[in-house]
């Protein structure tokens, strides 16, 4: 890869079916290299075996089909696309779910995504931001893509995600963004996926009702959601499978880690250690960073702090061998402005590739919205 790269942009129209079966076709190679990289991982991390994988994968599809039985239809068609089985399909869908069995499990994704929320009253653009570094194992990076999903009956998506997941992190078309956090705690289960829940809140125009959605699914794991809407609302949503807390804006800023922040959740943190110190200092920087520049956050202002490298390995933008022995790097970066339907994206980590603007109703690939100027980082 080189400093200019960008991620495969598709566009993707119709019905949920359909929708599914264009993805799957257009992306059929790196949904099988995603499918073989999360079998693998699942038997040498998990020592679970590709049956049992699978077979636990289809345990979750009667909740989809019962409380959000579009995203059945485009998994459906993701299958036929790309010349998978259906089992395998679901399996994209649940790569934190299926390598869960015991509470330290949990733990091996404690030090992920670090995302922010900043409303129009802190920027000097007067419009409304929200993103974050998503850190993932490396090989995210090659198999991910930015997609616009255009269904007949709900809200144009605009996101990144790994190839054949039909959920991730993104923007819809009536100005409502959703970013997302690992979160760990004890209690994960069969149930309705927890990278759906993005998309669940995107299909609705108000933070409120987003939550409201949350709530009413009975969740099969814990995630931490970052969302913001046109007319002004932000908030983080913190939750468990039975439980959540919502923490609102302070002085119009939300920064969130890969812990738990609110009081009344505590009891459920299980992150320890070297993890939990990781989140803890990735949350403070950014959170100093966004109250420092309060009033001139822009998104060139927020591609500098998503490229800020301070306190190695514990950085916002975590690069290859920053920590030995661990796979996990900032393997994108995302900032939106959804009142103006618009995302930036780059290759991770991003302190070595430029963004790329991608809006809705695009027929081209991306241009860079920038020269990569080093000198300019955040240090």
């Amino acid at each position: 890869m080189t400093a200019g790269d960008a991620f495969p942009f598709h566009r993707f129209t119709g019905t949920h079916r359909e929708i599914g079966r264009q993805f799957g076709e257009a992306c059929q190679d790196l949904i099988r290299q995603h499918r073989d990289k999360a079998l693998g991982r699942l038997r040498e991390k998990n020592h679970i075996s590709a049956d049992r994988g699978r077979s636990a994968a289809a345990e979750y599809r009667s909740t989809v089909l019962e409380h959000a039985p579009f995203f059945d239809e485009e998994v459906q068609g993701l299958a036929e696309g790309a010349g998978i089985d259906l089992s395998d399909a679901y399996l994209l869908q649940l790569r934190a779910e299926l390598g869960v069995t015991t509470p330290p499990d949990l733990i091996d994704g404690a030090d992920e995504c670090t995302s922010f929320a900043v409303l129009s009253e802190a920027t000097s653009t007067g419009e409304s931001l929200i993103g974050q570094n998503a850190d993932l194992p490396a090989f995210y990076r090659d198999i991910s893509v930015v997609v616009e999903l255009v269904p007949d009956d709900q809200p144009s998506i605009l996101m990144l995600t790994p190839a054949g997941q039909m959920s991730y992190i993104g923007i819809n078309d009536r100005g409502m963004g959703v970013f997302a956090n690992f979160v760990t705690c004890d209690g994960w289960r069969v149930g309705f996926p927890r990278y759906f829940l993005s998309r669940l809140a995107l299909t609705h125009e108000r933070v409120d009702d987003a939550i409201a959605a949350i709530r009413s699914v009975p969740r099969a794991s814990s995630r931490n959601l970052i969302m913001m809407d046109r007319s002004g609302t932000a908030a983080d949503l913190e939750t468990t499978p039975t439980d959540d807390a919502r923490i609102d804006p302070v002085n119009n800023l939300l920064a969130h880690a890969n812990h738990y922040t609110a009081d009344s959740l505590q009891a459920e943190e299980r992150s320890t250690g070297r993890q939990l110190r990781n989140s803890q200092v990735r949350q403070a920087r950014m959170e100093t960073l966004l109250r420092e520049h309060h009033g001139q956050l822009s998104p060139a202002r927020m591609r500098e702090i998503l490229r800020d490298r301070v306190a190695i390995p514990d950085s916002i933008c975590r690069a290859d061998d920053d920590r030995e022995g661990s796979d996990i790097i900032t393997f994108a970066s995302v900032i939106a402005e959804p009142g103006l339907g618009r995302i930036q994206v780059a290759i991770g980590p991003p302190s070595v590739y430029q963004y790329h603007q991608y809006e809705f109703g695009q027929s081209s690939e991306p241009d860079s919205v920038e020269m990569l100027a080093v000198s300019s980082l955040i240090s």
